[in-house]
């Protein structure tokens, strides 16, 4: 029973990752805009949080009023400058991120919802989900954490000047001149920030989904279907965007800094990156690409429960 639900798991969640892909990839641009170690053609191109206007640190360093430019836009100008197979890339990363940390992370959760559920009523009280999340969560981000930090560089790549570009050909290459070229250790940067986000990506999502579910059925709003399937999938993506953007933010730009050898590194750690973030840019700065999170976390959530729900009935006798 337990290995059933890492199978089911890990199933939903490569097809939900795969099919979600590109709304990550621009996610990850977007966020990536405006840090101060990017290239200087790249800060004449920036867009606030949320759109809001320019901040005051930004006049102050007498740039100019930056560009407005969302989602979609980000989306073109990838397509138009390194084409439609670029929306792809770092894919493989994704698929070994889902394989390690949702296959681990939503296992767990099962095993652990099984658990701790009263043994007479079979169910599970709102903060017993959001622990049982938090757990899985964390385990899962441990070891899902090379293949994340693989798939936040490979998605980076295209927006760094030619001279610049990692150009790993696939996620194994990536890992293999990670650890050649910086150490082990570089496999595990941001490896805290990724445990947080994860807890709280886990809890919020998981955690709200089945609590959202057994609400809609409890008070006969709807059927045990596809409609309560996708409703309470939808509203627990948006919850978990909400709770995991601002350190989704730092994680990116932690993973993504370039070590040059005999120079500093652009931040010393999650904190340094918080402070700069917020100084340079304004706090707003921790919700840069919250619309592609959210237009990403909505259908990547309703894809992998959708998927989950129609797995458990394909293995229910297995």
């Amino acid at each position: 029973m337990g290995v059933k639900g890492f199978v089911e798991g890990g199933i939903a969640s490569i097809i939900a990752g795969c099919s979600t892909h590109p709304l990550d990839l621009i996610k990850v641009r977007m966020q990536l805009q405006g840090e101060s170690a990017a290239p200087k053609a790249e800060l004449h191109n920036l867009r606030p949080a949320l759109g809001f206007q320019t901040t005051t640190s930004q006049l102050a360093r007498g740039l100019p009023p930056p560009a407005r430019v969302g989602p979609i836009t980000v989306g073109v100008r990838i397509v138009q400058q390194e084409g439609v197979a670029a929306l792809f890339s770092g894919v493989s990363a994704t698929v070994l991120r889902q394989t390690l940390y949702s296959t681990t992370r939503m296992g767990l959760y099962d095993i652990l919802k099984k658990k701790w559920a009263d043994p007479r009523t079979g169910t599970l009280p709102l903060a017993s989900k959001i622990g049982a999340g938090l757990t899985a969560g964390a385990i899962g981000a441990a070891v899902g954490n090379p293949a994340d930090v693989a798939m936040v560089r490979m998605q980076a790549d295209g927006r760094l000047p030619i001279a610049q570009r990692r150009n790993y050909r696939s996620v194994g290459d990536a890992i293999g001149r990670m650890v050649k070229e910086e150490g082990v250790t570089s496999l595990w940067r941001g490896s805290a920030l990724t445990v947080n986000r994860a807890m709280l990506v886990t809890a919020s999502q998981l955690a709200s989904y089945d609590q959202i579910k057994e609400a809609i059925l409890a008070n006969g709003v709807m059927k045990d279907g596809l409609g309560t399937h996708v409703t309470a999938s939808f509203a627990a993506g948006f919850v978990a965007a909400v709770a995991s953007n601002p350190v989704d933010v730092i994680k990116t730009r932690v993973m993504n800094m370039k070590v040059e050898p005999g120079s500093p590194p652009p931040y010393s750690g999650a904190m340094d990156c918080f402070l700069k973030t917020v100084r340079l840019e304004g706090p707003m700065a921790l919700y840069k690409g919250f619309i592609p999170t959210i237009s990403r976390q909505g259908p990547f959530t309703i894809v992998l429960f959708v998927t989950l729900e129609q797995v458990r009935k394909l293995l229910k006798d297995f």
